[in-house]
């Protein structure tokens, strides 16, 4: 760990005061890692006489360089040589040189607290800005001024609009207009409401009242159209395994759902114990997603109301296959082009590890619509690909007598809808 996190750091050494930059760390302590000495013992006839000793890093510092080392001595020394020529430095002897740029991957935590403080306000945000140009007085900086560079003391206004909001068509065909840039669906029946049947609750140590919030999800998901069934079971995570890893205590609760159901479900309620950072999350989707395929949605419910679960049976609808609301313009041939002739929507999407994650597969991401004319209905597909490549190369993968690229398997799904219909 520390030496990933220390790889191509720059350091200053002293009392050179000479700038390297990290190799690695040595495999042993200061006091054991031993190398080559080579010393001059004079010279000859034939020139220059050197003979060579194996001495421990620690003592070559301390009885050839004179140099006092409190700390060193059972620490890993910095490399700074080259991979089959190591040079060692020992530890209390560097310096971070400031100011380098972090290229590693952040924590959860990390991202998060780096994003709530990057959210600004567009009026904190002038704010800010305006405060800049006061305090940084560029009239006065003679490169600017020899190079004929002014900046302005002043945003530049430009004229603008706003574009009136979307209408909605939500069920019972009722009109919905949005406010704001937001809808509430409350008192609200869904487009296309799914069922949910052959269900089960999962928890990961969340504090709630959990028949509470089953009989609430129930009587809320019947005023939006859904038809909810009972769970099959509440499966609660065994207080032994709350410290556990989280790869163990997600094993350990399918090796519940396994025992206890009677086949694979169909949908699975996850209740977490932190709304961000938890460290179930990410195993538990993979488990659930990339190995068996089941839908879930993962809550942390901390406060329980209508508006909290409606928000969360969206969500439900949506991955059950249902549709929330259509645009107005859906019901009528007013959207060019695609209301005239039978047309495929797609979105293509590639994401890549994050920075020093050098070794991790690129996901590829494409989406297609599907029922024309509704384009509010769509099917995605995901692949990996190798590490940092930006095109996607598995939108076409042509076999002898087939094609199992993204592109097939979506045309196949757009136009077996019409099929459906004139049989």
């Amino acid at each position: 760990m520390a030496k990933r996190m220390l790889k191509n750091l720059s350091i200053k050494t002293s009392p050179q005061n000479t700038e390297y930059k990290i190799v690695g760390l040595s495999e042993l302590p200061c006091n054991e890692q031993m190398f080559v000495l080579k010393q001059r013992n004079g010279r000859d006839g034939n020139g220059e006489d050197f003979h060579t000793s194996e001495i421990t890093v620690y003592e070559y510092f301390v009885k050839h360089r004179n140099i006092e080392l409190r700390y060193s001595a059972d620490l890993p020394c910095i490399n700074v040589g080259k991979p089959k020529r190591p040079t060692y430095i020992p530890m209390e002897l560097c310096n971070l040189v400031s100011l380098q740029r972090y290229t590693k991957a952040l924590s959860n935590l990390q991202r998060a607290s780096l994003v709530e403080k990057s959210r600004q306000k567009p009026q904190e945000r002038m704010r800010v800005l305006n405060d800049a140009l006061k305090h940084s007085n560029y009239d006065s900086e003679p490169m600017l001024r020899a190079c004929g560079i002014s900046i302005a003391t002043s945003f530049t206004q430009v004229e603008g609009r706003v574009l009136p909001a979307p209408k909605l068509k939500v069920g019972n065909g009722e009109d919905f207009l949005p406010r704001n840039g937001r809808w509430n669906f409350n008192n609200k029946k869904l487009v296309q409401p799914s069922n949910v049947d052959r269900w089960a609750v999962v928890n990961f140590s969340a504090r709630c009242d959990i028949r509470s919030l089953v009989r609430d999800l129930i009587k809320c998901g019947d005023m939006k159209g859904i038809s909810i069934e009972q769970p099959f079971d509440v499966f609660e995570e065994s207080p032994q395994l709350r410290r556990a890893p989280p790869t163990a205590r997600v094993e350990d609760m399918f090796q519940q759902i396994k025992t206890k159901l009677p086949g694979a479900p169909r949908f699975l309620l996850c209740l977490l114990p932190e709304r961000k950072n938890c460290d179930v999350y990410g195993p538990w989707k993979r488990k659930c997603l990339a190995e068996f395929g089941i839908v879930t949605q993962c809550i942390a419910p901390t406060r329980v109301n209508d508006q909290y679960l409606t928000n969360v049976l969206l969500k439900i609808n949506a991955k059950l296959g249902g549709i929330n609301s259509l645009l107005h313009v859906e019901h009528t041939p007013a959207i060019p082009l695609v209301s005239k002739m039978p047309t495929i929507i797609l979105g293509m999407d590639v994401s890549h590890g994050q920075p020093g994650q050098s070794d991790v597969p690129s996901i590829a991401a494409v989406v297609s619509s599907r029922q024309w004319p509704l384009i509010s209905k769509y099917r995605a597909s995901v692949r990996t690909q190798s590490p940092k490549v930006e095109m996607i190369d598995s939108l076409f993968r042509p076999t002898e007598n087939d094609d199992q690229g993204i592109m097939r398997s979506n045309f196949s799904a757009f136009f077996g809808f019409f099929a459906l219909l004139y049989i």
